[in-house]
């Protein structure tokens, strides 16, 4: 259901609950105001007839004066009984029927007593009467005087009236004005709304135009072009992923494929055939690993998990990756040191952890000069543990360390790719390390050479 209709049909329910408790209250607010001045106006005429029952100057009731009081308006309601019930005097209009009926007076003696009922006549119209009990020495009277309810039910019922015609009216001016009110709310949303639909799928990076109200709307399309952005960036980030996976797995596959047609010459040698299949094989492991790579790389995107820490001890960790890495070191003229407590221990994944090592080693060992020291170190700093590889090789290049963790990002580009890899291996460790919950870093050291640290959870 659109918003527009939805706050149109919640106005009119509203409007409709406000309109059915006005009906239901006002007419009733209004009848008790009318009815207490009526009551106000018996008080005093029932006062006059009392005044009248209770002379002092007779020593009985003179039914003639009785009779007068209760006459002396033409409209006026009023009756005098005794104390068995019997009309002393009473109105025209009454035809000597009873105003006051016998269950009524014996109620009396608590005091006065107002209630509604039809008129006691041929008319039958309701009336609002009066009674209470009026003392004299030889016996109780009973002074009795009411008013017709006619106009007070007659302005009720047009106050009613008015209000279901009224309120019938003012409904659907309400409703009118919020369905006007919420589409002109809503038509910036709808712009916008059309703005973005109209952003090239494959180009969404296009700015939406922002509205200088410093509204809701204007935060929103704020919001709108942040989003476009981070899309624009991702997209950017995935075409680039995608055409350098395909440079990359281009060249092993173009020498996989030449080596093996050279292997298919029925001209070749048995030690040509060799070595072809031989160069195939090494080629078909470049592959392997960056297709490895990649297939890591995607299950951190995916938001996977990556990595299943236990605790355990690091030194057995970075000594078997030491250990995998002394034949190279040695043939590169370069040491290796190890700096790692026994006790110091961490929850660490091993076998991913060790892979990062080998990463930041192999790294390492490319650029070592013969003679130099590879140093691997591991040590508690600031509730962290910090897993650091450095060499005394030239460093990472200014302009490349705010990009180090970028995938198939080189520090030196001109290397070729069997010197320098696919440009993985420190996003692949970049990611491991956020995989337990930590962060990767690269700097240059100050006295030449670089190093990359991870720094995990300690506990």
């Amino acid at each position: 259901m659109p918003i527009r209709l939805r706050l149109t049909l919640v106005v009119a329910a509203t409007t409709i609950l406000l309109v059915a408790v006005a009906g239901l209250l006002g007419p009733r607010v209004l009848r008790a105001s009318l009815v207490h001045a009526i009551d106000e106006d018996l008080a005093g005429r029932a006062s006059q007839i009392g005044r009248v029952v209770t002379d002092p100057d007779d020593d009985t009731v003179d039914i003639g004066d009785l009779r007068e009081a209760v006459n002396s308006s033409p409209e006026a309601i009023a009756q005098v009984l005794d104390a068995g019930g019997r009309v002393l005097a009473s109105s025209a209009g009454l035809q000597n029927r009873p105003l006051v009926p016998l269950p009524v007076l014996g109620r009396l003696d608590a005091g006065p007593v107002r209630f509604e009922q039809p008129l006691p006549s041929d008319a039958g119209e309701p009336v609002r009467v009066r009674a209470e009990a009026v003392t004299r020495p030889e016996g109780r009277y009973v002074v009795a005087v009411g008013s017709s309810l006619a106009t007070t039910e007659a302005a009720v019922d047009r106050v009613r009236t008015g209000i279901v015609v009224g309120g019938a009216v003012v409904v659907l001016l309400a409703s009118l004005g919020a369905w006007l009110l919420a589409g002109a709310a809503l038509r910036p949303v709808e712009r916008l709304r059309a703005a973005v639909a109209a952003v090239p799928p494959d180009q969404p990076g296009g700015a939406l135009l922002v509205p200088a109200t410093r509204d809701e709307l204007a935060a929103l399309a704020r919001t709108m072009n942040e989003l476009l952005g981070r899309i624009s960036r991702a997209l950017e980030r995935e075409r680039r992923l995608i055409a350098d996976a395909s440079h990359e797995l281009r060249n092993p596959l173009t020498v996989l494929r030449t080596e093996l047609e050279l292997a298919n010459r029925p001209t070749r040698t048995r030690a040509e055939l060799a070595e072809s299949v031989s160069h195939a094989a090494k080629e078909a492991d470049r592959v392997a690993r960056l297709a490895d790579d990649l297939l890591f790389l995607a299950r951190t995107d995916r938001g996977g998990p990556v990595v299943h820490p236990v605790r355990q001890p690091l030194q057995p960790v970075l000594a078997g990756a030491m250990t995998a890495a002394a034949p190279r070191a040695a043939a590169g003229d370069v040491r290796l040191d190890l700096e790692a407590g026994q006790g110091l221990a961490a929850p660490v994944d091993a076998d991913r952890l060790r892979q990062a090592v080998d990463n930041l080693l192999d790294n390492a060992l490319r650029v070592a000069p013969p003679g130099s020291a590879v140093r691997v170190r591991a040590e508690r700093r600031d509730g962290m543990v910090a897993v650091a590889v450095g060499d005394a090789g030239p460093g990472f290049p200014p302009d490349f360390l705010p990009h180090a963790f970028e995938r198939f990002r080189r520090a030196d580009p001109a290397r070729s790719r069997e010197q320098g890899g696919a440009g993985l291996g420190l996003a692949i460790v970049e990611a491991i390390a956020r995989g337990h919950g930590g962060r990767a870093e690269a700097a240059n050291l100050p006295g030449g050479g670089a190093e990359v640290r991870l720094l995990l959870p300690g506990s």
